[in-house]
């Protein structure tokens, strides 16, 4: 298309396609088709659309709970209640309370897979667009379109979203703007929409040690005059956008009572450490050690809390350092221009936080779902989208998208989406050029990422061939878990030891107490490099090779 002269035309097109495999992808099962009583989540969703309806507000959180009780924050309650307000504008029999339970006409599933792809074209998409422009902004125009053209058919939102049936774009695509909004500068923006991430699903909350040290780092940053400001400016966005959300159920709205209800629900500490098996510490270590019948579910709660705060830990601390570091180095570089800029230098370790921030919550937190590893997913595929082909960053981030869509093999064959499973996989690996045969010889990431899928491929021959003996009915996705937790591991060991690197890279981890020339300069260079409009995610790689080739230089000169 660019050597035709149709530039203008891409990324429409490459929109259209995407918006058409989702189509496609709508046209298969889903969870819970034909399997009463309970169904699945198709079920869940288009009953919370039926009781927000027809219920008054107080009752959301209280009504049957048996049944699909409603246990996500209140702006999906409020989608539903949309959602649900159209629907029985078209059709009234879709949303009959109690009496539609379990319906799955033709006409109400083309509404309820058309609502998803609606939300995606009113949020992730157009969230994708800008962190191409704006994230990608100083690479070249076929290097942007093939960055969303990679987000757009990242194969595990679409099996999950389109396939299996969840809202989970929305939520993604919330935080993407919220990360947009950083990167222009505004941060109260920002601010906004990652509260309204949290409001959509609780899940959102894997992002929150990333997103919330990022932003203290940047009032430390800049100073005590203007960073105290941002900081109070970002507290009273952030109070009155969570009162915002949850105003319905507070006074003079309803009794101060009805508060509990949602909270409550959002937070389902009484199910346990875990459901189903996920490809998590708790799970696969829970072959060895049954936890259950060991520990108490009070103490198992505590213990989680303490080793997903130690997971996410190092990326706090590399961002709170950056941000008091280069404070300190930029003392002598116009104080007023520091307070000017539209963004930090040390934006680029943000995806990295994140990823270490979420892989933490999904490896150790408590009630972890096997789809809770698209939280994961979206900072790595991001930093993947604009890496080379050659490049770590590349090579790791289609790993964990792989594996992570092959451990969520036992829902998508339980759903019977077996073939898009396979078809996705291999045509998103086939677009980006993916082939693990040439990645680095004898590189660690060549090692395990041949490993992983040798031992992928011989599980899925095992479970064609062998029926599991009835003592072990759950043996294979025992093996599944077995198989994708320690790539889940590794890839956490490396989203730390990356952001370190590229937070030494960016100048905020020096330790000596002036800054050194070369400091400067790299902290001055980030400023034109990764600029409001324009961020690039390979920056931070390259100034990290520039540096270790400065301070090789400086050890032969001594």
């Amino acid at each position: 298309m660019h050597k035709r002269g149709m530039k203008e035309l891409v990324v429409p097109g490459v929109i259209a396609v995407s918006v058409l495999v989702r189509l496609v992808m709508g046209l298969a099962s889903y969870s819970g088709w034909n399997t009463p009583p309970m169904f699945g989540d198709f079920e869940a969703q288009r009953h919370w659309m039926e009781i927000t309806l027809h219920l008054p507000i107080r009752q959301w959180y209280t009504y049957d709970l048996q049944y699909w009780g409603l246990d996500y924050p209140p702006l999906t309650a409020y989608v539903s209640w949309l959602c649900g307000l159209i629907a029985h504008w078209i059709e009234p029999q879709w949303m009959a309370l109690d009496q539609s339970r379990g319906i799955e006409t033709p006409a109400s599933k083309l509404f309820m897979r058309l609502t998803v792809v609606v939300f995606e074209l009113l949020v992730y998409i157009p969230a994708l667009v800008m962190f191409a422009r704006v994230w990608q902004g100083s690479r070249s125009k076929r290097t942007q379109e093939l960055a969303l053209l990679t987000l757009l058919l990242q194969p595990a939102l679409l099996l999950i979203d389109h396939g299996h049936f969840q809202y989970n774009s929305v939520m993604l695509g919330l935080t993407l703007f919220a990360m947009n909004f950083f990167a222009t500068g505004q941060d109260l923006l920002g601010a906004f929409c990652f509260v309204l991430s949290l409001g959509f699903k609780q899940m959102a909350l894997y992002y929150a040690p990333a997103i919330g040290s990022y932003l203290l780092a940047k009032c430390l940053y800049l100073g005590p005059t203007a960073g105290g400001k941002l900081f109070i400016r970002l507290a009273v966005v952030t109070s009155l956008s969570f009162i915002l959300l949850f105003l319905p159920f507070l006074p003079p709205f309803s009794p101060l009572s009805i508060i509990r209800h949602p909270i409550s629900r959002i937070f389902p500490f009484s199910r346990g450490l875990f459901e189903d098996k996920v490809a998590n510490f708790w799970c696969a270590s829970n072959v060895v050690f049954r936890w259950k019948r060991w520990a108490s579910t009070n103490f198992l709660i505590k213990l989680s809390t303490l080793l997903t705060a130690l997971g996410f830990l190092p990326g706090v601390v590399v961002l709170l350092r950056a941000g008091i570091t280069l404070c300190m180095a930029l003392n002598d570089y116009s104080a007023q221009r520091k307070g000017k800029q539209s963004h930090t230098p040390f934006l680029p370790l943000l995806p990295y936080a994140l990823l270490t921030s979420s892989l933490s919550f999904f490896l150790f937190s408590f009630q972890v779902h096997e789809k809770s590893i698209l939280l994961a997913l979206m900072p790595v595929t991001l930093l993947l989208s604009g890496a080379p082909v050659d490049s770590p960053v590349y090579s790791w981030g289609v790993l964990v998208n792989n594996v992570a869509v092959f451990s969520m093999w036992p829902l998508l064959k339980r759903d019977g989406l077996a073939v898009q499973y396979i078809a996705t996989l291999l045509l998103w690996n086939r677009i980006i050029g993916y082939n693990p045969v040439r990645l680095p010889p004898k590189s660690f990431i060549q090692f395990i990422s041949m490993a992983a899928y040798a031992a992928a491929i011989a599980l899925h021959v095992l479970e064609w061939v062998i029926t599991p003996p009835a003592r072990y009915p759950d043996l294979f996705a025992v093996l599944n878990v077995l198989i994708s937790t320690p790539v889940f591991v590794v890839a956490w060991l490396w989203s730390i030891k990356s952001g370190i690197e590229v937070g030494w890279a960016l100048g905020g981890l020096g330790g000596e107490r002036k800054p050194s020339d070369e400091k400067i300069a790299v902290v001055k260079g980030s400023y034109r490099q990764v600029g409001g409009r324009a961020v690039s995610l390979g920056y931070a790689q390259t100034r990290r090779r520039e540096a270790d080739r400065s301070r090789a230089s400086s050890v032969v000169a001594d």
